[in-house]
């Protein structure tokens, strides 16, 4: 797990449990503000797709784990992909990526053993979501008359709660990681 975040050019120091805990809250935050104001657009009819696209560029920039960048290390333990534009337009661009080292994306036995468990955490708490949204559309499938209190289509509810199973599908495990782990030491 990495020890700093680069925003805007400044970095933020991520080694203290407390910053990882308010980046969590934080991100949970704005998706969740995000999915109530995407929802008042349009009832996620097309902004729905954008509140994903969202949670793969959390991940991608902030978290980490599905992708190379943020925190987490890249659970698939791969180096990211190389650019395929020619050198001289790097250059041109005054863009240089430096080759990463196996320990930025290479977990060692003791980091796999916490992703792991971390996706047995999430994959526990995206059982009861998937339960609930199985029991939802049975009730709606059998007996439409017993979801007919609620102040909208049970359908779109029912849209509703797969959208946000997904973005906690998303996000959960590197949420998990970044939540449970200790205040880092700095390395000698």
């Amino acid at each position: 797990m990495r020890a700093e975040l680069v925003l805007m050019g400044r970095r933020v120091d991520m080694a203290p449990q407390a910053h990882r805990r308010a980046l969590v809250v934080l991100i949970y935050a704005t998706l969740t503000v995000m999915m109530v104001g995407l929802f008042f657009a349009d009832h996620w009819r097309v902004t729905g797709y954008y509140l994903v696209l969202a949670t793969g560029l959390i991940n991608r920039f902030f978290l980490g784990g599905y992708n190379f960048g943020g925190l987490v290390k890249p659970f698939s333990g791969k180096p990211p992909r190389r650019s395929e534009a020619p050198p001289f337009l790097l250059l041109a661009l005054r863009i240089y990526h430096a080759e990463p080292g196996d320990r930025e994306y290479r977990s060692d036995e003791r980091e796999l053993q916490q992703r792991d468990r971390a996706h047995y955490q999430a994959y526990q708490t995206l059982v009861i979501v998937l339960a609930l949204l199985w029991l939802l559309t049975s009730w709606n499938t059998f007996k439409p008359q017993l979801l007919a209190w609620l102040p909208m289509s049970p359908d779109l509810v029912v849209y509703g709660l797969v959208l946000a199973a997904i973005v906690v599908a998303l996000t959960l495990p590197q949420c998990i990681l970044l939540w449970t782990e200790p205040d880092m030491e700095e390395e000698a």
